[in-house]
């Protein structure tokens, strides 16, 4: 760890008198590890600050073009998905926040979109099959019944081998609800 408020390149200033060194007084974690917390002092004026380090998680799409993760705009893709079918704003939140976990989890600063829409896929499929196949038909873009019909068989195989114990190569979490026919 670098001291003086210098950490690859950057400095931190203080907002008082613009002195470009500071003391780390104490560090905290913060939303569950996403915020550090630190509590400086600045040797020049000797007044106390606080700064917040985030971990910027950027997802690059199709085209090139970079940008934040959102948390909100999975959601609004799942409200979409989920738009008629018994499922509660609480579920699609904690979905996104999984969806978040898991994307987090692979230690990159930045994440393929195609990576995201993955990480929505088996979540999504335990909460509601239908809007599994809603967002399932557009994310992998289905251009035929056949793909509808493809996907619904894999639904009903992994519902039998989930009922019978067996293992499947794409058997989904039980969501607690047979599937409809």
């Amino acid at each position: 760890m670098l001291s003086g408020g210098a950490r690859k390149g950057f400095t931190v200033r203080c907002p008082y008198c613009r002195h470009a060194d500071s003391r780390v007084v104490d560090s905290r974690e913060a939303d569950d590890g996403q915020l550090i917390r630190r509590r400086r002092s600045c040797p020049e004026c000797g007044k106390r600050f606080t700064t917040v380090e985030e971990a910027i998680l950027a997802v690059v799409k199709r085209s090139g073009v970079t940008e934040p993760f959102s948390r909100a705009k999975i959601m609004s893709g799942v409200r979409k998905a989920c738009q008629g079918r018994p499922v509660d704003e609480d579920s699609i939140a904690l979905l996104a926040q999984k969806v978040e976990e898991t994307v987090r989890a692979k230690g990159a600063a930045e994440v393929p979109s195609h990576e995201v829409g993955l990480a929505i896929l088996a979540p999504l499929r335990d909460l509601d099959q239908v809007a599994y196949l809603r967002f399932a038909s557009v994310y992998k873009s289905f251009d035929s019944l056949d793909e509808f019909e493809k996907e619904i068989s894999a639904l009903r195989e992994a519902a039998i081998a989930r009922e019978t114990g067996a293992r499947h190569p794409v058997t989904p979490r039980s969501s607690g609800r047979a599937p409809r026919a």
